[in-house]
This record gives C-alpha cells, sequence and structure tokens, in this order.
C-alpha cells in the first residue's frame, strides 16, 4: 500500500527526502547565527560558512528534481562537500548517499562508479593537500573521507540494487509490449492470408462454375437438337448445384468458428476435364504415374487444372483441342495444359491466374503462362513431391 503510494506520487517523496536533507542544513547555520553575535570572531566565521550553508541549502531543494537531472545533483553534492572542507570543518552529509543512490536508479550503475570514484578522489586530494600544508589535520581530513566514501557506497550500492530491479521490469515490460505489438501484427498478417485464400478458392468455384454454365446455357441455346440442349440444360444445373454446394460448405465452416478444421477433399481432375467436355470443349487428359499424393497437393492439382480449363473456355472460346497433361511421377510433379487459342489479355493475369501462382508458391513449387508459338497458350505448374510420396 505504502510502495504504491510512492510510486503514485514521486514527487512527494522527493519533497520529503529534500526536506529529510535540508535539517541539518538548517541547524548548522541556526548555531551560527546565534552565536555570531558573540564576538567578531563568530560574525567572521559566520559570514565564512554563509555560501556552504547555501550550497547544501540549494543542493537539498534540487532534490525535488533529482529524477530528472541525477548528475547535476551528485555533482552539487561533491561540490558542497568540498566547501566544508575548505572551510576546515568537513563533516560527512547524508547528501552524497541520496544522490549516489539516485545516479545509480535513474542513470546506470557504470555511471554512478565512475561519478563517486571521481568525487571521493577529489575530495582525497584536496583533504591529503590540506593536511599536508598544516590548514587541517590529518585524523579530521581521514574522517571527512571516509563519512563521504562509507555514505556514497551505502548509497551507490542500494542504488545499482535497485536501478538493476527497474531495469530490469522495464525491459520485462517492454518486451511484453513488443510481444502484443508482434501478436497482434501476426493476427492481421493470419487474417489478411485467410482472407486471400477464401477469395482465391470462391474464385475458383464461381469462376469455373459460372463458365460451364454459360458455355453450356449458350451451346443448348445456338442447338436445334431437342434432346441436346436438354442434356446441356442438366449439365449446367448439375454444375450449377454442384458450385451452390461448394458454396454452402465453405460459408459453413466460415460461420462454424470453433468447429474443427478438416482439409478440403481433393479435386479429381478428371471432373473438371468432363465439364469442359459437356460445354462442347474437346479436352484431353493424359496422366503418368500414381496420383497418391498428400491431400494439400492432389487439392492443388485439381484447383490448378480446374482453373487451367475455366481460363482455356473463357479466353479462348474458339479452341479445338485443349490439352491437360499430369505427370505424377516427375520431381517436381508437373500439370500442363494447353491450348490451340491463343487466349486474349495476356497483359492482366486476372485473378484466377494470380490464385494458381499463390498456390504453386505455398507448396513451394512455380507457375508460369504465356504463349508458346504456333497460336498456343500453355499453363504450367510445378509442385516438390513430399519424400513421403515421391518414394
Amino acid at each position: 500500500m505504502i510502495r504504491r503510494f510512492w510510486a503514485r506520487h514521486p514527487l512527494f517523496a522527493d519533497i520529503l527526502i529534500a526536506l529529510f536533507c535540508l535539517f541539518p542544513a538548517l541547524a548548522q547555520a541556526s548555531t551560527y547565527g546565534s552565536t555570531s553575535a558573540v564576538d567578531g570572531g563568530q560574525i567572521t566565521a559566520a559570514v565564512a560558512w554563509t555560501p556552504a550553508v547555501l550550497a547544501m541549502i540549494a543542493t537539498c531543494v534540487l532534490l525535488v528534481w533529482r529524477r530528472r537531472w541525477p548528475m547535476l545533483v551528485f555533482v552539487a553534492s561533491i561540490v558542497v562537500a568540498v566547501l566544508y572542507m575548505l572551510l576546515t570543518e568537513p563533516v560527512a552529509s547524508f547528501l552524497i548517499a541520496v544522490t549516489a543512490y539516485t545516479l545509480a536508479v535513474y542513470r546506470s550503475a557504470r555511471a554512478c562508479w565512475t561519478a563517486l570514484g571521481i568525487g571521493i578522489g577529489v575530495l582525497a586530494l584536496l583533504g591529503v593537500s590540506m593536511s599536508l600544508t598544516g590548514a587541517l589535520s590529518w585524523g579530521t581530513s581521514i574522517n571527512a573521507i571516509l563519512g563521504e566514501l562509507v555514505l556514497g557506497l551505502i548509497g551507490a550500492l542500494i542504488g545499482v540494487n535497485v536501478g538493476n530491479r527497474k531495469r530490469y521490469m522495464e525491459a520485462v515490460l517492454a518486451r511484453s509490449r513488443q510481444l502484443l505489438v508482434e501478436r497482434d501484427q501476426h493476427a492481421q498478417l493470419a487474417a489478411a492470408a485467410e482472407r486471400e485464400r477464401i477469395a482465391r478458392e470462391m474464385h475458383d468455384i464461381v469462376s469455373h462454375s459460372l463458365t460451364v454454365v454459360v458455355a453450356l446455357s449458350e451451346g443448348a441455346a445456338a442447338t436445334g437438337d431437342p434432346d441436346r440442349a436438354r442434356d446441356a440444360s442438366l449439365a449446367a444445373a448439375d454444375t450449377a448445384r454442384s458450385a451452390l454446394a461448394e458454396m454452402r460448405s465453405m460459408l459453413g465452416v466460415l460461420r462454424a468458428g470453433d468447429a474443427p478444421l478438416e482439409p478440403a477433399a481433393p479435386i479429381d481432375p478428371a471432373e473438371p476435364v468432363a465439364a469442359a467436355r459437356s460445354a462442347g470443349f474437346t479436352v484431353s487428359l493424359v496422366t503418368k504415374g500414381s496420383p497418391e499424393l498428400p491431400p494439400a497437393v492432389a487439392f492443388a492439382v485439381g484447383r490448378i487444372v480446374q482453373e487451367g480449363l475455366t481460363n482455356a473456355m473463357r479466353h479462348a472460346p474458339k479452341a479445338t483441342a485443349i490439352d491437360v497433361r499430369i505427370d505424377y511421377a516427375a520431381d517436381p510433379l508437373v500439370v500442363e495444359i494447353v491450348n490451340d487459342g491463343a487466349s486474349t489479355g495476356t497483359d492482366d493475369p486476372g485473378f484466377g491466374l494470380r490464385g494458381l501462382a499463390e498456390r504453386a508458391a505455398h507448396l513451394g513449387g512455380s507457375f508460369r503462362s504465356g504463349a508458346v508459338g504456333g497460336g498456343r497458350w500453355m499453363l504450367r505448374a510445378e509442385l516438390p513431391r513430399p519424400i513421403e510420396s515421391a518414394s
């Protein structure tokens, strides 16, 4: 309770400390004031002592700002000790203990020991020189120097201990604040990554499904065969229902925030190939090796095939052939989609191709797309094979 009060009212504490150190100075001043009327010698002594007493009073007043100017207050205490020694009446003042403590707490332990060593050294040199000249007895000089040294060491030792503890707590608090900032940054990055992932998944679902539905609907409207029109309409409805089911599944996961997350089921590359064929495109699928892959890689392969076919159907509607090749045996695994319709608008990769590049990069792979000559457009992704699946 008391410690909390001092922590909340540091100025009040500093004023009390200043008053505590001020009482001896005032008592000494009153002593010389009371004896100054005895004779002229006492008056002369009182006048000589006036600067030292005033310096001590000024230093005590400075203690109110000891937290802001710790070095200035310590130097002032040494000046007071020097003045008292010059008056051949040195006294060990408690000021040096307070100022040494303040210097250790509010500056550093090194600054405290350095300043204390220099200050005591100055007093020692002055005391020895005055003793050698006979201005001060050796006993008085040694007692004054030892008194200042002992009081300074007491203040310094306590201050170093308190200062180290204070700086340790400040470092802990600073680290805690840094961890909170880093946690917020990680949360923001995770939220941004999740938004990108959701946008990518929704784009793949909606873009592919709507592209197939549009192609089927246009085919149904263009054909004069009622049976083919009916089949195209049914295929469009099936594609729309499948997309709706995927969207509901994704939205359900987003709503159920506490539900355990499960990896999405991989997409069989044959499904988007069949959908493109039903939309009237000539699509071939060639695979090599075993399709047994970890869920993340298998899911990426299916999405790449799906988006690659969507891109071909949308941007190369006049393509006469779309070739899909998946080499499961290669290392890295290769997914390649080539059409002979040479897609237009290559300056803007769009969300779909950008999403495929992000998928490949997330798995440590690479992705590229562009014209390959002969009026053909190629989309190629290379995905590293995990060690367990590669074996």
